[in-house]
């Protein structure tokens, strides 16, 4: 019996647009244990605890994997969640990556609001870091009990500010692109041996970025 033809592609030109995407829905990641977690997000941070999925196959594989499920929700709706595999492991931090790279941001209403987050957290014996000034917005850092670095941001520049940034964002990232395609043909000739550096410096106060 033959298969049955398959349908042409369709041309990019004749694709729907992108469903327009309103919102974070939830970052997932392996918690060690729950209530560890559950603590931490909930006494700690104040972010309640609002839905809990527990199953012992994966729906989107199908594979078996038992696991709970467990989401913490914030203001706007959103949630960071989390999966207890019931084996007391935490993920390990990517072997090629800075520890600082790979984390999630919240945002808060103040700069004061993050003074006092950092003095509740440190009460509880969590290291921070900050409060550091990004000239748009400020804030702190610290790990959960996974090893997920998160920091809590207060915004300062206003929608005026940030539109004007938005204007010229793609520019930008243009050049970067075209430097280092440049730097991939010097790398593949053994004429780059160091990592590719910004065009531009935002952060002057922290060291000039060579020419």
């Amino acid at each position: 019996m033959s298969a049955l033809p398959r349908p042409a592609p369709m041309a990019l030109t004749d694709l729907p647009p992108p469903a327009p995407v309103q919102q974070l829905h939830h970052y997932a990641y392996r918690a060690r244990d729950a209530e560890e977690t559950r603590h931490f997000y909930e006494d700690i941070l104040g972010l309640p605890l609002y839905h809990i999925i527990q199953s012992d196959h994966v729906p989107s594989t199908g594979e078996y994997c038992p696991y709970t499920h467990f989401f913490f929700r914030l203001r706007d709706g959103s949630f960071i969640a989390f999966f207890d595999l019931g084996d007391d492991v935490k993920s390990e931090p990517s072997p090629n990556t800075p520890a600082w790279v790979n984390h999630i941001a919240f945002r808060v209403n103040t700069v004061e609001e993050l003074a006092n987050t950092k003095a509740r957290l440190e009460a509880h014996g969590i290291e921070v870091l900050g409060v550091t000034d990004h000239h748009i917005f400020k804030s702190i850092y610290f790990f959960d009990p996974n090893g997920i670095r998160l920091e809590l941001a207060a915004q300062l520049a206003d929608e005026e500010h940030m539109a004007k940034d938005s204007q010229v964002a793609h520019q930008r990232l243009r050049e970067w692109t075209q430097r280092k395609e440049e730097w991939r043909r010097q790398r593949a000739a053994g004429q780059a041996g160091e990592p590719l550096k910004p065009q531009a410096n935002d952060r002057p106060e922290y060291g000039a970025v060579n020419p």
